[in-house]
Formats: C-alpha cells, sequence, structure tokens
C-alpha cells in the first residue's frame, strides 16, 4: 500500500496510500479536492510517522458506490487497513468536519485534531455561500462542467479578496485539475449518506482531544466564524491566522502549515 492501492472499506472501493511507521497521522483532503492535495506535506512526515491519505468515496480515485455511508465510518476502515489504531486526524474545509465526526463518532481512534479551513455543514445561513450554491448548481444543471469549476476556484482558491490574478497559478491549476475530475464521477441512485444526530456543530463541546485550527486571513467570512466558534467551543483548541492566503492553506503555504502541523504533532500544543 506504500504506493497506494484501491481497498475495499464499507463497501466501497477507496484508494488509500500509507507509508512510514510509527504514530498515526492521517490527511482528509477537501470538497475540492482530493488526497493530492497533500503533495509537499504528506511525504514531509512519512519518516517519522505512519502517515496516509486517501481519496473520499466520489472523489479522485475513489468511485461512489450506491448505497449508505458514513464518512466518519469510512475514516475508521481506512485507519484499520492501514494498521493504524490511533492518530492525529488533518482535515481540509470538509475534510476537517469529517475528521471532527470521526472524533465524536469514534473517539478512541483520535488523539489530536488539525482542522484547516473547517466548515461545519452552517454554509447556508450565509447569504454569499447561498448564492455560490445556487450559481453552481445552475452551471451544472446547464452542463457548464467548466464554470462550475471555475465559480468554485474564485471561491475557495482565491477567495472574495483577491483576484485570480493573486493566487499561484501552480495551485489553481492543481485545484482546478481536482475539482473538474470530481465533478465527473457519475452520482449512482441509492446513495445515502449517514451523519451524526445530532450534528457535529452541536457537540463541539464534547471533542476531549487538542485541536489546532488554521485559517486565511483572506477566507470566506463564514469560514472565519466558524474557525472562532471552534477555538471557543472545543475546550482544547487554539486558532492560527494566517496571513495573505484564502481557504487552501496547506497549498499555498505549504512550508508554514508544515512547521505548524510538526509543532503540533511534537507536543508544542
Amino acid at each position: 500500500m506504500s504506493s497506494g492501492s484501491s481497498v475495499r472499506v464499507h463497501g466501497a472501493d477507496l484508494f488509500v496510500e500509507a507509508q512510514g511507521q510509527g504514530p498515526g497521522l492521517v490527511f482528509v483532503h477537501a470538497g475540492i479536492a482530493d488526497s493530492r492535495m497533500w503533495d509537499g506535506v504528506f511525504e514531509r512526515f512519512t519518516g517519522t510517522r505512519r502517515a496516509v491519505r486517501f481519496d473520499v468515496r466520489g472523489f479522485g480515485r475513489s468511485p461512489l458506490p450506491p448505497g449508505r455511508f458514513a464518512y466518519h465510518d469510512d475514516v475508521a476502515g481506512v485507519m484499520d487497513v492501514a494498521g493504524v489504531g490511533r492518530a492525529v486526524l488533518v482535515g481540509c474545509s470538509f475534510g476537517a468536519l469529517v475528521a471532527v465526526e470521526t472524533c465524536l463518532a469514534h473517539p478512541d481512534r483520535v488523539e489530536g485534531l488539525v482542522l484547516i479551513a473547517p466548515g461545519l455543514g452552517e454554509g447556508g445561513a450565509s447569504e454569499e455561500m447561498r448564492r455560490f450554491i445556487e450559481d453552481e448548481e445552475a452551471a451544472l444543471d446547464r452542463g457548464d462542467l467548466d464554470g462550475a469549476t471555475e465559480l468554485n476556484l474564485r471561491m475557495w482558491v482565491d477567495g472574495p479578496a483577491r483576484a485570480p490574478g493573486a493566487v499561484d497559478p501552480a495551485v489553481r491549476e492543481r485545484v482546478r485539475a481536482m475539482q473538474r475530475a470530481a465533478f465527473e464521477i457519475p452520482v449512482p441512485d441509492g446513495v445515502e449518506r449517514t451523519r451524526l444526530d445530532p450534528p457535529a456543530g452541536e457537540r463541539l463541546a464534547e471533542i476531549g482531544v487538542p485541536t489546532l485550527v488554521v485559517v486565511g486571513a483572506l477566507d470566506v467570512p463564514v469560514m472565519l466564524r466558524v474557525a472562532e466558534r471552534i477555538e471557543r467551543e472545543v475546550p482544547a483548541a487554539r486558532r492560527v491566522v494566517v496571513p495573505g492566503v484564502a481557504h487552501m492553506v496547506s497549498m499555498e503555504r505549504a512550508d508554514e502549515f508544515v512547521a505548524l502541523l510538526e509543532e503540533f504533532i511534537t507536543g508544542g500544543r
């Protein structure tokens, strides 16, 4: 599995890559990306940790099969096949929500959380997010996958305060390729995602592990508010705001993020 392979996890064939030995470190990608978003970060930890990354079902090299599933159970299943008992979970955006849900559903498997630009599924409360969702749905309904992809780049890579030309074009192209590919993955009938009840956003005080929240100063305002809320409600949380960057902090500022993650996992929490 060191170079990545497809493994069966709760009825889905998930692409999983696991390298190294030592304490577990599991990366969960954003909803506009797949496990390739961790290129340049993942490799930095394989010498000291049992590092794991995977394509969530419906992204990258992991198809979306019909049936009921829970993302948090998939994370635990991936840890099982990778030989990881407990781990620090690193999640970005949607992946940060999955990490939080995994911590709540499987608390014995999680020793820490690193949440980049975390979402709690509350974007509908923001007028800016409602407009984005409507515009994306309209583009997808008319079959304009390139247009829908560009909407996501403008919202999540550029952020509301920057023009596309202000962003590293290599980062923008990497995200474009991952998001465009995700739009092409078929969604079969009969797919049903199981969510936590009560939802994670109502259970933050239950998180009993050290938690680092990393957010870009130029991110969408609702994400900045979520980061503040997590810091306020999770007992052992601290928040770091990275200036000059929007949603994809670990891609735009890989070295800075690696330093923060190294400090966290070595005890500087």
